[in-house]
């Protein structure tokens, strides 16, 4: 059986909504399958790659390397300006978020290649900014690092969502740094 990819990592791929496939799905542009008893679509591998080139629309599975500005999504002050510290004496560039709303137009504004995430926070909390992220068409690869004292059953829905690593409060400045420094090494 050929390789299959979900509406969501094909919009990834070729950098739209996943709405957007869907509509190509739903106009005969584009091949793919729903699953039985979910509706769900599953697009081959191959048929979007022939429709990216008939399209040319490029590739973006070999995802320029991350830029190395770091969006640090924390409500705790004093917890947001360690880690500035730490990453800015590694030669990051950084910026501060204190909430969800904030760090989520900071990303297209700041543009960043990672984002340290705090899980508890007001408003828009950790969780809702990863659940943004899933659909989201950001301006560039993006990795997040969560950073949070939270619940295993809240860091296992985190990663669940989609985040890269997850170290736990309290901060130690060389784990923040190793995680860092890995992701960005990482493809």
């Amino acid at each position: 059986m050929s390789e299959v990819l979900t509406t969501g990592e094909a919009a990834r791929l070729c950098g739209v909504n996943f709405r957007t496939v869907l509509r190509w799905i739903e106009r005969g542009l584009l091949q793919a399958y729903k699953l039985p008893g979910r509706g769900d679509h599953r697009v081959p591998v191959e048929e979007l790659r022939r429709f990216m080139r008939e399209n040319g629309i490029p590739d973006r599975s070999q995802a320029p390397p991350l830029a190395r500005r770091i969006l640090i999504a924390d409500d705790e002050k004093s917890m947001a300006r360690a880690i500035q510290r730490v990453l800015k004496s590694a030669g990051f560039e950084t910026i501060i978020a204190s909430n969800g709303f904030e760090a989520g137009a900071l990303l297209y504004t700041f543009k960043p290649g990672l984002i340290t995430l705090d899980l508890r926070m007001p408003g828009i909390d950790g969780i809702d900014v990863l659940r943004f992220l899933q659909n989201a068409y950001l301006p560039g690869p993006l990795k997040t690092l969560v950073v949070s004292a939270d619940s295993e059953a809240r860091l296992q829905e985190a990663q669940d969502l989609g985040a890269a690593a997850i170290i736990r409060k309290p901060l130690d400045n060389a784990e923040l740094l190793a995680a860092v420094e890995r992701l960005y090494a990482e493809p």
